[in-house]
């Protein structure tokens, strides 16, 4: 398959995205992560952008929320015909990106444990491949007829 048959797919913080079709989806990463799920078996794949590791229970259960977005995504890669024992996970991002004081929140930390706790652990997806950490913002293309995933560092790490 040629570049031009791929469509592309810009994924916006908290959502996620899955198709049957190849696509290259594309999201910026801050302390926010991704996990690119890809489906060994039928050549699809799909992702996730997350902001915060886990929901409260209070309010709207969104895929803003770790522990929201990973359920959502491996239902959705299901709802596509693919099997758990399939998929195979990478994932992106959890920088700290902003200083304060001392890092009280650990928000990208917390993202990149509460993704590791669910896939690995308890769904027992294995993660293949990460970039996670650091104090650079990511940008990464998924391409999900692959499973490819390119990333490129942003900013110098300074803000």
């Amino acid at each position: 398959m040629n570049q031009g048959e791929y469509s592309k797919y810009y994924l916006y913080p908290g959502s996620l995205f899955a198709d049957r079709q190849p696509y290259y989806i594309t999201t910026l990463l801050g302390s926010c992560v991704s996990v690119c799920l890809y489906d060994r078996r039928q050549h699809i794949g799909g992702m996730n952008h997350f902001l915060l590791p886990m929901w409260n229970g209070k309010g709207l259960a969104s895929p803003k929320y770790g522990n929201i977005a990973v359920q959502q995504l491996v239902e959705r890669m299901h709802q596509l015909g693919s099997r758990t024992p399939d998929l195979i996970a990478k994932v992106f991002g959890g920088a700290s990106v902003l200083e304060s004081q001392n890092n009280v929140f650990f928000i990208g930390d917390r993202n990149i444990r509460i993704v590791q706790e669910l896939l690995e652990k308890e769904m027992h997806i294995k993660i293949v491949a990460s970039s996670t950490g650091g104090n650079l913002g990511r940008k990464i293309v998924f391409d999900t007829l692959t499973g490819e995933v390119r990333q490129k560092y942003l900013g110098n790490g300074k803000t």
